[in-house]
């Protein structure tokens, strides 16, 4: 079975070789999205120190900007946000973060009832708090 290597444009550069997503027939598998910006190492709502090590984070702010990267490389891969079937979320901090991060999950997937799976990690490759992993259809 052919698969297409999708990158997007709009979506923050991957900090790895890896493409943003892959269409495998009629699925479209993303790979971990975080919440930085496009064209810069700025993270929205992470205050680094001069190590670059985290000061302190607003997991608010992240949480709106990985659905926004979402959402981003879905529809220029020609998916959408209704068309998630699963999302797997990792999250550095269970204890302090889950409860934001569960009540924004339910604004944003009110409409569209993915599978999903949420687990803490230890860190994540950049300095980020949260990131998913998601599998889409695509027609």
């Amino acid at each position: 079975m052919a698969s297409d290597i999708i990158n997007s444009d709009k979506a923050p550069e991957p900090v790895g070789l890896y493409p943003h997503a892959r269409r495998v027939g009629n699925l479209l598998f993303l790979s971990g999205v975080g919440p930085r910006e496009r064209g810069t190492k700025k993270i929205p709502g992470v205050e680094l120190n001069e190590q670059g090590n985290i000061v302190s984070y607003d997991i608010e702010t992240q949480c709106h900007s990985v659905f926004k990267n979402v959402k981003l490389i879905l529809e220029q891969a020609g998916s959408s946000w209704e068309k998630l079937v699963d999302v797997t979320v990792f999250l550095t901090n269970m204890k302090d973060d889950f409860k934001t991060y569960n009540r924004l999950y339910a604004e944003y997937f009110k409409d569209n009832l993915p599978c999903r799976t949420t687990v803490e990690i230890n860190c994540l490759p950049t300095p980020i708090a949260i990131e998913l992993k998601c599998i889409a259809t695509i027609d």
